[in-house]
C-alpha cells in the first residue's frame, strides 16, 4: 500500500470521525459505579474488535453470524435480566452496554436488543425450569440464537390482534395431551432464520382449554417440520443483521413448548416495556456516534481557507445537537436510576423512548449535512447510522403508539381505535 501524497486539490486522504470522543457536557456519566464501568469497557472492545466488519456486513447486507457468538462469550446479552443463571448487569450497566453497541453498529444493536432483550428475557420470565435447564445459558452465550416473533405481516401496531394460532392434539383414542399445531405468519423477526429456537406468540384456538383465546409463547426449534423462515432483502436499514418472514404451517410441538408463565397478551407487553428503555439508549448511541463526528470532522475539514468549525453557523448547529444529546442522556440515566430503585414505569420508558429516538434523527439528519458530501460514504458512519435509526424508531412500537400510551397515562384516557 502506497504512502499517500497530497496533490493538488487534495491536501489530506480522508479524516478520522469514528474516534471515541468521550462526550458528556453534563458529566451524566461521570459517576459510574466501577463494575459497570467494567461491563461498559467490555462493550466497547467489542466494537473495536469486530467494527471493520460489520461495516463490511452492512455494506453486503450479510449477518456474520459469528460476531453475534463473540458477544456471547463476552457475556454481553444479560441486558439487566435478574436471573441465578445469569450474570447480573445493573439497569444502568444494561443501558450502557446497549448504548456503546448502538453507537458502533447498529445491527450489533439489533442483535443484543433481540438475543438478549427479547428471547432471553422471554424465556427467563416465563420459561420452565427444564426449558431454561436446556435453553438459558446456551442463549446467553450466544450458542444458540433466540428469536421474539409477535409481529405478523398484517399486525405490527396492533400486535394485540395476532392471528397466529396454536391447536391442542390429542391422539386417537389414547386421551392423552400429544402437544400443540402451530398455524400462522411473523414477519421482521431477528435472529428468525439462524437455526436456533423461536420464541412464537400465538393465539389459544381450542374451546375445551382453559385459556381458549388468549395469547401465549411456544418454544419453538427452527428445525421444526412445518417451520419455514425466509430472510428479507432489500432492507436499506439494519442490514448486518437477517430478519425472517416466517411462516409455520402445521408445526407439531410438544405439550411442554409452551412457556407456562405466559397466559395472555400482557405477558409480551412485559417484555416490550423492559426493552422500550433499552431502545432509548440504543438511540442515544446512533446519536453520539453522529455528533461525534460532525464534531470532528468540522475541527478537520478546511473551506474558505479555514476550519469548518471556526464558522458561526457550524458552531450553532454543533450547540444545537449538543443540546439534544445532553437531554437523552440525561433521559437514559434517570430511567436506569429510577429502574434500579424498582420505581420505573411503563410510560416513562416510553417517554424516554419517544424523545431519543426522535432527537437521534435530528442529530442524525444534521450530521449528515455538515458533512456534505462525505456524509454519504459508509467509512463515516453517519449515513448508516442515519438509515439504522430508521429502524429503531420503528421498532418496539411506534412513534404513534408511544404517543398513545403517554397520552393515556397523562390523561386518563384512551385514544386507541
Amino acid at each position: 500500500m502506497t504512502e499517500f501524497q497530497p496533490r493538488p486539490g487534495q491536501r489530506v486522504e480522508g479524516y478520522d470521525v469514528t474516534t471515541r470522543r468521550g462526550t458528556d457536557y453534563y458529566a451524566v456519566f461521570a459517576d459510574i459505579p466501577a463494575a459497570d464501568r467494567e461491563v461498559w469497557e467490555r462493550a466497547e472492545a467489542f466494537v473495536d474488535e469486530v467494527g471493520t466488519r460489520m461495516q463490511d456486513a452492512w455494506d453486503t447486507g450479510s449477518y456474520p453470524v459469528d460476531v453475534a457468538e463473540r458477544a456471547g462469550e463476552l457475556d454481553l446479552f444479560n441486558d439487566g435480566i435478574d436471573h441465578p443463571a445469569l450474570t447480573r448487569f445493573s439497569p444502568l450497566a444494561a443501558g450502557l452496554v446497549n448504548m456503546e453497541i448502538s453507537r458502533g453498529d447498529g445491527s450489533l444493536g439489533t442483535v443484543l436488543a433481540v438475543q438478549g432483550g427479547l428471547a432471553l428475557r422471554t424465556l427467563a420470565l416465563f420459561g420452565s425450569d427444564e426449558q431454561q435447564a436446556r435453553w438459558l445459558v446456551p442463549v446467553a452465550r450466544g450458542d444458540v440464537l433466540g428469536a421474539f416473533a409477535l409481529t405478523e405481516p398484517d399486525h405490527g401496531s396492533d400486535s394485540v390482534s395476532l392471528e397466529t394460532v396454536a391447536r391442542r392434539e390429542t391422539p386417537t383414542g389414547s386421551g392423552t395431551d400429544a402437544g400443540w399445531v402451530i398455524d400462522g405468519a411473523k414477519k421482521w423477526i431477528g435472529n428468525g432464520a439462524s437455526g436456533g429456537i423461536t420464541f412464537v406468540w400465538a393465539r389459544i384456538d381450542s374451546p375445551t382449554d382453559e385459556l381458549h383465546g388468549a395469547v401465549r409463547c411456544f418454544l419453538v426449534e427452527q428445525s421444526t417440520p412445518g417451520y419455514a423462515g425466509t430472510v428479507i432483502t432489500g432492507k436499506a436499514s439494519l442490514r448486518g443483521i437477517h430478519q425472517a418472514h416466517i411462516v409455520l404451517d402445521g408445526v407439531r410441538v410438544p405439550a411442554d413448548a409452551v412457556l407456562p408463565g405466559t397466559k395472555s397478551f400482557k405477558d409480551a407487553s412485559t417484555v416490550l416495556y423492559s426493552t422500550r428503555s433499552g431502545v432509548a439508549w440504543s438511540a442515544l448511541g446512533h446519536a453520539t456516534a453522529c455528533y461525534e463526528a460532525a464534531l470532528s470532522y468540522a475541527q478537520q475539514r478546511e473551506q474558505f481557507g479555514k476550519p469548518l468549525a471556526k464558522f458561526q453557523m457550524v458552531q450553532e448547529r454543533l450547540a444545537q445537537m449538543l443540546e439534544e444529546l445532553t437531554a437523552m442522556q440525561l433521559y437514559c440515566r434517570w430511567m436506569a436510576d429510577l429502574e434500579t430503585r424498582g420505581e420505573l414505569r411503563p410510560t416513562q420508558a416510553s417517554l424516554a423512548k419517544f424523545h431519543n429516538t426522535r432527537a437521534a434523527r435530528r442529530i442524525a439528519s444534521t450530521a449528515r449535512d455538515m458533512l456534505g458530501g462525505n456524509g454519504i460514504l459508509l467509512e463515516n458512519g453517519v449515513m448508516q447510522h442515519m438509515a439504522d435509526i430508521e429502524a429503531i424508531h420503528t421498532y418496539e412500537g411506534t412513534e404513534s403508539v408511544q404517543a398513545l400510551l403517554i397520552g393515556r397515562d397523562i390523561t386518563g384516557m384512551s385514544a386507541f381505535a
